[in-house]
């Protein structure tokens, strides 16, 4: 996917055109479809030099990663099915890198698999929503506690207290 005029909106449909042609041509009649739902593409944008959204399938949804430009160096040497660990706000994830003819290379990383759970498509919608903010929102770790009232002569037991006398 080329860099220089991709936008969200086109990212989306590349996307969404392509696993609708996967739906189409290679999931016809396989048993963890989920009738209600159907192929979407949700907040397509730039995470770097890459392009990030999740998709919903009626079979999958799953984070997907996509190359900003052919030469980005972080997807050099990845072959079809190797793994790759990418950070996002949230931490970082092991995704799965894929290929398809009519939307190049990409990474993903499975969210959701079979989709039976979802009673329709705007749930689906919601979660996937919820899910892209939640990996976008960044991990903030707590201070270490420090302990209170704990004197450095309490602490290596030199207080007093509880101590007895050597005789």
């Amino acid at each position: 996917m080329q860099a220089v005029h991709a936008t969200p909106e086109t990212v989306t449909a590349r996307i969404e055109s392509a696993f609708a042609a996967i739906q189409r041509e290679r999931m016809t009649g396989v048993p963890i479809l989920n009738p209600a739902l159907a192929v979407a593409a949700i907040g397509a944008q730039r995470w770097g030099e890459d392009w990030l959204a999740i998709l919903v399938t009626p079979w999958c949804m799953n984070i997907l990663l996509l190359p900003g430009a052919p030469e980005n160096p972080g997807w050099s040497g990845l072959k079809p099915g190797a793994t790759a660990r990418r950070a996002l706000p949230s931490g970082e994830y092991s995704f799965i890198l894929g290929e398809e003819p009519a939307l190049g290379r990409f990474l993903m990383c499975s969210l959701f698999s079979p989709m039976l759970q979802f009673t329709d498509q705007a749930a689906a919608l919601a979660t996937a929503e919820a899910a892209l903010a939640e990996l976008m929102t960044p991990v903030v770790k707590p201070a270490p506690a420090t302990p209170q009232g704990v004197s450095r002569r309490n602490l290596f037991g030199f207080g007093g207290e509880g101590i007895e006398a050597a005789s």
